[in-house]
């Protein structure tokens, strides 16, 4: 197994108006999806098979998806807080317009469920972890979390890890379906910023660290420096850390997706890793968190 070969840096997967697609066109990719562009005007979409979650990762749009019509008002950046978002059924035209960077994330559904919005004010923010651990999780599209937007498939989320704290730790998985586990893709988003409030010189260059490895005999060997604008995709397999470097904040979009009927997130820690999660209880978590939403939206 080539190392890194689930990892696309930014422009790998460019697309037309897009910066990066992840579809069925990735071979080995069945079940979920994600469409990021650099936007100052609009885009569209044809209807299809799949249901969507707009995100704003910076900057305000203007949605229309069938009858319905929503704004977006969005933020100045990922580290601002969350954001609001919204659900676009199976079978629905999309059109984007607007000026900053947007994700929408994807996944092939059948059943034809309403198109919803969700307010920023609305998402429910996790402070996850204690200690280098501590890390903040917007679960704006998960399942099981009041107000959160529904989805047949679908589940997404976002996740910001201050400068030199770990996230997506210990290592798990979701490769396999049983009673304890579910069987489902995974697609990391990445960017990064200098860490909030540093005095960071022009031309610096924000990054991260990546690592998935096998839990059976699939291979996988991602471990990997990781900027804005790249991917991972996780198919399979143990995945994390996510690390965010010393005077750099790291940021991560997850969308995740599966075979299976049943809409839930349920993971098995790597078990030579899993006794770091009850160390957490005599720790407090870090107090540089929660991210407040700036006053004024992009």
């Amino acid at each position: 197994m080539t190392t890194n070969a689930w990892l696309f840096p930014r422009g790998t997967l460019a697309e037309g108006p897009w910066q990066s697609v992840v579809g069925d066109a990735v071979p080995g990719w069945a079940h979920t999806g994600l469409r990021v562009a650099e936007l100052d005007g609009e885009l569209q979409l044809p209807a299809g098979p799949v249901e969507r979650m707009v995100v704003p990762l910076a900057g305000s749009f203007a949605v229309s998806a069938g009858a319905d019509r929503w704004q977006l008002a969005g933020r100045a950046s990922v580290f601002d807080g969350p954001t609001d978002a919204c659900y676009v059924g199976v079978g629905t035209p999309l059109r984007i317009a607007g000026t900053g960077r947007v994700a929408i994330a994807e996944a092939p559904a059948t059943a034809s469920l309403p198109g919803s919005y969700l307010s920023r004010d609305d998402v429910a923010v996790e402070i996850r972890g204690a200690g280098r651990s501590t890390r903040q999780v917007h679960n704006f599209g998960v399942p099981g979390v009041a107000a959160a937007l529904a989805a047949q498939k679908l589940i997404v989320c976002e996740v910001i890890t201050p400068a030199e704290n770990w996230s997506s730790y210990p290592p798990h998985k979701h490769d396999v379906q049983t009673a304890h586990e579910s069987e489902l893709e995974e697609i990391y988003y990445f960017e990064s910023a200098a860490a909030r409030g540093a005095d960071a010189p022009a031309g610096v260059r924000p990054f991260g660290m990546f690592a998935a490895y096998a839990s059976d005999v699939r291979p996988i060997d991602t471990s990997a420096r990781v900027e804005t604008g790249d991917i991972a995709l996780v198919p399979y397999g143990y995945h994390g850390p996510a690390v965010a470097a010393p005077g750099y904040d790291l940021y991560y979009l997850n969308v995740m997706a599966g075979p299976g009927t049943e809409r839930a997130w349920r993971i098995t820690d790597d078990p030579a890793h899993a006794w770091v999660r009850s160390s957490w209880d005599a720790q407090a978590p870090d107090t540089r968190l929660p991210y407040p939403a700036k006053e004024t939206s992009a």
